[in-house]
């Protein structure tokens, strides 16, 4: 895929092996992943310094210190940095989020794969699965739905503000995809030129800035007749409390008003009922936490045994979270945010299904999670 300036829109060129560029500027592809956030001079230039001396590591040291412009947790340590970059082919994807100093968001990142909010993202895709070739995914994290569609065949392209996602996503969780670091908010997308069957942003558009014009970006880049697909947005009004940025049926409408609108609890209950999910349109219900959307596509269909399970013949290990003498959450604040949606943590005479997969009390870990 043709990359494009950030700044500019130009096309971007290799200049060296580990270089792209465009007249009057240069910008830095570390471990096969160009590096094309704007606003981080500093750390362009350092990372182009390194790899014009020879010195791959140290450029990929420097990136793994960067984050996101909402992240309050622990800076990096070099040391723990430098342990992760040599080590990088025998640590486990928890031991290198540790070491990146990852915090909750690693918790996040670790046991997402039976958090109720991704099921509910895979459920989404499934009911509206219009056989992609191709897709992108906006605010990919570490490469979760990634993960599932490279399986099957789509080639992805993910794209993350934080160069460490899109790495950890490359070495552990991901590596059919292709990844490139940028930021949604940047005057052009280095992707904007592309077209995607399944364009998709999952538990991430609520906190973007400049709602409008990312939507309008995303549809850009999907093809005519794909589907663009965007989970979790948060509500407003619902009665237990957003848990985090949230708005009003009718202004999340105004930026979605043809989208085909799901309560993010009917798709998990499709999952586990192996039903469609119902649709419902853009009003406010203060029993709805969340709504997940779609735009082109078909009418939602049946959540049976596509995208939304495991390959067949997948691997399939316990849940880590569930002990013996019951759950093992990773931290209170996890609880608080999954905890009541985890259906594979209830007694069976409270459940739609009592099949250990679709529950998740059995999951397709990462080989080296």
């Amino acid at each position: 895929m043709t990359l494009r300036s950030p700044l500019t829109g130009r096309v971007l060129m290799p200049d060296t092996p580990h270089s792209l560029a465009a007249p009057g500027e240069r910008w830095p592809v570390v471990d096969g992943i160009p590096y094309l956030r704007t606003e981080s001079e500093g750390l362009v230039a350092v990372a182009l310094d390194h790899l014009d001396a020879g010195c791959p590591d140290d450029a990929l040291v420097a990136l793994l210190t960067d984050q996101d412009a909402w992240w309050t947790g622990p800076a990096t340590d070099l040391r723990e940095l430098k342990r992760l970059v040599r080590e990088r082919d025998m640590l486990s994807l928890r031991e290198a989020m540790a070491l990146l100093r990852m915090g909750p968001v690693a918790d996040y990142f670790a046991y997402r794969w039976s958090d109720p909010t991704y099921l509910a993202g895979l459920a989404l895709i499934e009911a509206h699965w219009a056989a992609p070739t191709s897709a992108f995914e906006l605010a990919c994290g570490i490469g979760h739905y990634l993960r599932e569609l490279g399986a099957r065949g789509v080639a992805c392209t993910g794209a993350d503000v934080v160069f460490a996602k899109c790495w950890l996503a490359k070495h552990w969780v991901a590596p059919l995809a292709d990844y490139v670091v940028f930021d949604a908010a940047a005057p052009s997308w280095p992707v904007g030129q592309a077209r995607f069957d399944l364009v998709m942003c999952h538990d991430a558009f609520y906190f973007l800035p400049e709602q409008a014009r990312i939507a309008a970006r995303l549809r850009a880049v999907t093809d005519a007749g794909g589907v663009l697909a965007i989970s979790h947005l948060h509500n407003a009004g619902f009665e237990g409390g957003a848990k985090g940025p949230a708005l009003s049926a009718g202004a999340w409408g105004a930026l979605f008003p043809h989208a085909d609108v799901h309560d993010e609890a009917v798709l998990l209950d499709a999952l586990m009922t192996q039903t469609a999910p119902a649709t419902v349109g853009w009003h406010d219900d203060p029993q709805v936490e969340a709504w997940s959307l779609v735009e082109g596509g078909r009418e939602g269909r049946v959540v049976a045994d596509g995208v939304a399970m495991p390959m067949p013949g997948a691997p399939l290990r316990p849940n880590p979270l569930i002990a013996a003498d019951g759950v093992r959450w990773p931290s209170e604040l996890y609880r608080e945010e999954y905890g009541s949606g985890c259906l594979w943590a209830r007694d069976d005479a409270d459940l739609p299904t009592t099949d250990p997969v679709r529950l998740r009390r059995v999951v397709d870990l990462p080989e080296r999670w």
